[in-house]
């Protein structure tokens, strides 16, 4: 499986070929101008592996030719428009919002293969399969600790744990245990009008002509087990809860995957429930519904994961290694 890139933000290296292809088609840069990965370092501020995949990539366009290791000429048969004169202050790149430029991709890739098996993640190998800092990729590692998607094992190494039954019904206990609790906590604190909005867009995705999306079907998860907990007022519940709703990242690609496997989605009658139960002030009877949905959404779930296990081949990757098969 592989991340569309027309979704992502271009990579440093990407970034920093496109700089230099615009100046050799302008004719800044004249044929037998040389270029060098410390040259490129020094110019957009970035490491020395982007820098050598920008300078590898503009030689496969043509646009270079290889001249020893890491130095690279203007090669003479490149466009040569009339020169135009440079620009006064170099160009520096950084990823756009540090990790949150990477963070999308390397989330989806390392869920969408927790359905086949676990995986050790090698941070250092992130950094430089990415062309980023240590410190870049110690950021998204973190994130994706803080989302329940990784932890650590005995020896201090970082893995993704494989979406089997044992774990599944592990975060579908801590769900349904906790999330009751933070729903009835949170009720008192609810923005005025919130859950008749649920309710709102709960019917219209019902509705017989309705377009249900993975997109759609992720905001609803989203409004009652994260938004709507997310007013308990308790920092301490919140992250507790944020362990077992990694499975609602799961979820997310397991949507798009799987969206037509069960014909129609049957939770969005569940969350009705629990939320006219909440208007009607029945707080009992909403636990009980919520609890009820999550039981079911438990079978549900591994019900997509299987699915997946027989539609998805995903590609090798040099920062994560298989542990062992789901």
């Amino acid at each position: 499986m592989t991340t569309d890139p027309s979704r992502l933000a271009p990579r440093l290296y990407q970034q920093a070929a496109a700089a230099l292809a615009r100046e050799v088609e302008q004719g800044l840069l004249p044929p037998g101008a040389i270029l060098t990965q410390g040259q490129l370092v020094q110019r957009f501020g970035i490491s020395r592996s982007p820098a050598r995949q920008a300078l590898e990539e503009l030689a496969r366009l043509g646009l270079l030719e290889r001249q020893g290791a890491a130095r690279f000429s203007v090669a003479a048969n490149s466009v040569q428009p009339v020169p135009r004169p440079a620009p006064a202050d170099p160009v520096r790149l950084t990823p756009r919002a540090g990790w949150e430029m990477l963070y999308p991709e390397i989330e989806m890739e390392i869920v969408s293969r927790s359905s086949l098996g676990s995986w050790r993640v090698n941070e250092a190998m992130l950094a430089r399969h990415c062309g980023v800092s240590r410190t870049v990729a110690r950021d998204v590692v973190g994130r994706l600790q803080n989302r329940g998607i990784i932890r650590k094992d005995d020896s201090g190494r970082w893995f993704a744990p494989a979406l089997a039954a044992r774990h599944i019904d592990e975060l579908f206990e801590l769900r349904w245990l906790l999330e009751p609790v933070a729903m009835e906590k949170a009720l008192p604190h609810l923005p005025d009008g919130l859950l008749d909005q649920m309710l709102a867009e709960l019917e219209a995705a019902m509705a017989p002509d309705a377009h249900r999306d993975s997109a759609l079907l992720d905001h609803l998860e989203q409004r009652l087990h994260v938004e709507m907990l997310g007013h308990c007022g308790n920092d301490a519940l919140i992250r507790a809860i944020r362990l077992p709703q990694s499975l609602l990242i799961a979820h997310h690609m397991l949507y798009q995957l799987t969206l037509e496997l069960f014909g129609t989605e049957p939770f969005l009658t569940e969350h009705r429930e629990v939320v006219l139960r909440l208007l009607s002030g029945d707080i009992a009877g909403a636990r009980a519904a919520l609890v009820a949905h999550l039981r079911i959404s438990r079978r549900r779930a591994m019900l997509r994961i299987e699915a997946v296990q027989e539609m998805i081949q995903p590609d090798p990757l040099p920062y994560l290694e298989r542990i062992d098969p789901a």
